[in-house]
């Protein structure tokens, strides 16, 4: 019995039902937190598979696990399904589609498994952190790896996805009337003002590759009036996780600052943020080899190609974890967060390319399973890190 065959033989039986869930999941874009819609979807499809399906893990409403195969070491699968506020413009329909298309291809042949797969459904990538709340309660307790894909304009077996720390900044200053008696007032505009440009002048002395980027959530009560109040919002992205908390530490002193030259008091608080990824080439190796056999190369991201963040970087952390690339579109005909990405998560090309990438995905977990050496290598690997 050639069990990778009847894996993808399985994938390709299952393709019509995953790609209308995963246009359903597109056709109903929900926000962090909030996937009901998807999240039903998913596990009806894992109980229809008969697999048991525990809801609401980690105590978040639109978290669920499935866990099957014979005993061995333990891999997961993980879907993502939020979506952004412009749609499914990161195509998490499709990262749901592989990833429940990848747990149909291996329960075709669960009691042939030498080991066990758990699909870990995982809210909130876009900016909650569902996946660091997860690891947090447990949900990936006994793990011994992990392993999803997303959609972008480029193929690549690893993700060099970057920390990150979000920042946000809140300014008391005294309102006055901006026109009777303006020399009465300390305004709490300026001093965000004025950090914004201090922020600005500080990029020339962040590290190669660091990113750092800002909005005004509140300017002010009244145009007449001297704002007494005033917030924004920084998120720092870096290599690093010690490097991103750096780069905070160094825009609260911009803020401090302003606010000692404007008469104002600042109010700093760090709300979270995420590691960056670890790809564990041992595993992405693996992964690259069965694409290849599948008709498409994916070979390592260059370092220093730019790149965004992701919470499956706090897992990668936690243990060996995979998060490669797949191209549903064009290099410069629209990429991830685009208006012009929510329309290629939904095209024919995206879902054929969301099957193939699912048959690597499980082939790969087969492996990890199958191949002890495989396994320890990753091990390895990971426990000889680098984490700064």
């Amino acid at each position: 019995m050639d069990i990778h065959a009847e894996i993808c033989r399985a994938i390709d039986q299952y393709k019509d039902q995953a790609v209308k869930l995963s246009h359903e999941i597109h056709e109903h874009p929900e926000m962090k937190f909030e996937e009901r819609f998807a999240a039903e979807q998913l596990t009806g499809a894992a109980s229809a598979m008969g697999l048991e399906v525990e809801k609401g893990v980690g105590g978040l409403a639109t978290a669920f696990r499935a866990e099957f195969g014979g005993p061995g070491p333990k891999i997961a699968i993980l879907a993502e399904y939020d979506a952004l506020p412009n749609g499914h413009s990161c195509g998490h329909n499709l990262i749901a589609g592989a990833a429940l298309s990848a747990v149909a291809g291996l329960n075709a042949v669960a009691r042939n498994l030498p080991g066990r797969i758990v699909f870990l459904g995982t809210p909130a990538e876009e900016g909650g952190g569902g996946k660091i709340i997860l690891v947090d309660k447990g949900a990936l307790k006994g793990v011994d790896a992990a392993m999803m894909a997303h959609p972008m304009d480029a193929e690549w077996s690893t993700m060099p996805a970057l920390a990150t720390r979000h920042v946000r900044l809140t300014f008391h200053g005294r309102a006055a009337h901006a026109a009777l008696a303006p020399w009465d007032g300390f305004s709490a505009l300026t001093a965000m003002l004025q950090t914004f440009q201090s922020v600005d002048a500080a990029r020339l002395h962040f590290r190669d590759g660091s990113r750092i980027h800002g909005i005004i959530t509140n300017g002010g009560q009244a145009v007449n009036i001297i704002p007494e109040k005033a917030e924004c919002q920084f998120l720092a992205r870096g290599k690093t996780s010690k490097y991103v908390a750096e780069m905070a530490e160094r825009v609260i002193r911009c803020a401090q600052g302003a606010a000692t030259a404007t008469g104002t008091t600042v109010e700093p608080h760090l709300v979270g943020g995420y590691k960056n990824m670890i790809n564990n080439l041992s595993i992405a190796h693996r992964y690259s080899a069965h694409t290849e056999s599948l008709g498409v190369r994916a070979v390592e991201a260059p370092p220093d190609m730019p790149t965004g963040s992701t919470d499956m970087g706090d897992v990668s952390h936690a243990m060996p974890a995979i998060h490669p690339i797949f191209a549903i579109s064009r290099h410069g005909d629209g990429s991830c967060h685009e208006d012009a990405f929510v329309k290629h998560a939904d095209q024919p090309h995206a879902y054929a390319q969301m099957i193939r990438v699912a048959k690597a995905l499980a082939l790969t977990a087969y492996d990890l399973l199958a191949d002890p050496e495989l396994l320890k290598a990753a091990k390895s690997e990971f426990e000889h890190r680098h984490e700064s």
